[in-house]
């Protein structure tokens, strides 16, 4: 079985597909579970998809989830299966991860739920954040009301096959803040004569610094990182008029990323004003903090050890952001870490490559979770 689940993700690896474009990488999935006889396929948006498995009697609706889409990253690699679309690549694990949940399809077909109902969610667009925003807001998803959703990521730095685990917040909150200042341009013999955002800017990155440093407003770990600045046009004869800048806004606790939030559009509105400028500020790829519940971190740990597998539980969550964490919003949810080895290179690097030798550890877990919650 295993080297089938293999030649299907090095497959899908071959046509990696960016975010809400996965239309080739969803028919794969689909003409390869559909061979285990689910009992339903539901298509959500343009690409999504859920196999259902129904048990006969009622029972608890058991869901997993794995994530579609590839990155817009230049491959680095020789391997026979290297991506073949130019300058998109698997950078993250997305097919080891699709191929985990797909093994598992061809497992639960061999011994279907006695009772309740158990979804396999392939979801687009985890990348951007859309994603997982659209399924939970599909009308075909809102009725089926899971009990519990379980996901794991690939974790490059860990022992391989190693669970990785933690209550609470697992991975970071984040989103990108863009703040579009508008003032008036002007000669730049005469900047009298005009509203230059420059000082703006400079204000607003001292007092972000400040607010940064400022540990005692939060509980937990926030950054702030600046992205981008754009101020003016590349002409010496003008004083600029109008900048914008980019931040990227992290917090390990939705309530700190509130906070830090506030904090944040306070001083852009203050130093804005002052300066006579208007002001715009706008969010993308907003992803809340992945947290998890903990009855269901006591079933991934229960089943991870009922198999022999090794787990270790973190002290504090990882900075990346997940968009797994609208799941955890709604839901009881685990979202955990599978070791894919110490020198596994890092995710989004161009020569990372899913280790085929944990794809057998992803499915014998999610499958051990599966009989525990359905059988």
């Amino acid at each position: 079985m295993i080297k089938e689940i293999i030649a299907l993700r090095r497959e899908i690896h071959k046509y990696p597909e960016v975010s809400n474009d996965e239309h080739h990488t969803a028919e794969r999935i689909i003409n390869f579970i559909k061979n285990y006889n689910p009992d339903e396929i539901i298509r959500l948006g343009k690409t999504g998809i859920l196999f259902v498995f129904k048990g006969n009697e009622r029972g608890k609706t058991l869901m997993f989830r794995s994530e579609l889409d590839a990155l817009p990253i230049k491959e680095r690699t020789e391997a026979e299966y290297k991506s073949v679309n130019d300058n998109i690549s698997h950078a993250c694990g997305h097919d080891g991860h699709m191929a985990v949940l797909s093994g598992l399809a061809r497992k639960i077909s061999k011994n279907r739920p006695q009772k309740g109902e158990v979804f396999l969610l392939f979801q687009p667009a985890e990348e951007v954040e859309q994603g997982a925003r659209d399924i939970i807001e599909n009308p075909k998803f809102i009725n089926i009301k899971p009990d519990y959703i379980f996901a794991l990521h690939n974790v490059p730095g860990f022992e391989k096959h190693k669970i990785i685990l933690k209550k609470g917040s697992f991975a970071s909150g984040s989103k990108g803040m863009t703040i579009k200042l508008t003032g008036k341009t002007a000669h730049a013999a005469e900047p009298e004569n005009g509203i230059s955002p420059a000082n703006a800017i400079s204000q607003i990155i001292n007092k972000l610094q400040e607010l940064r440093e400022n540990k005692s407003l939060f509980s937990d770990f926030i950054l702030l990182t600046i992205i981008n600045i754009q101020l003016g046009e590349i002409s010496f004869g003008t004083s600029p008029g109008y900048a914008e800048m980019r931040i990227t806004l992290r917090a390990f606790e939705n309530k700190d990323m509130k906070l830090l939030t506030s904090f944040c559009e306070k001083i852009i509105w203050e130093i804005s004003n002052a300066e006579k400028l208007s002001c715009e500020i706008s969010y993308n790829e907003v992803f809340p903090a992945t947290v998890n519940n903990d009855q269901c971190v006591d079933i991934v740990e229960q089943s991870a050890k009922q198999i022999d597998l090794k787990v270790e539980h973190l002290n504090t969550p990882f900075k990346w952001s997940e968009d797994f964490g609208y799941y955890t919003e709604k839901y009881n949810a685990c979202f955990f870490g599978l070791g894919s080895g110490l020198s596994q290179p890092q995710l989004h690097n161009p020569d990372f490559d899913f280790p085929d030798d944990i794809i057998e550890t992803g499915i014998n877990v999610f499958y051990q979770i599966y009989k525990k919650i359905n059988l």
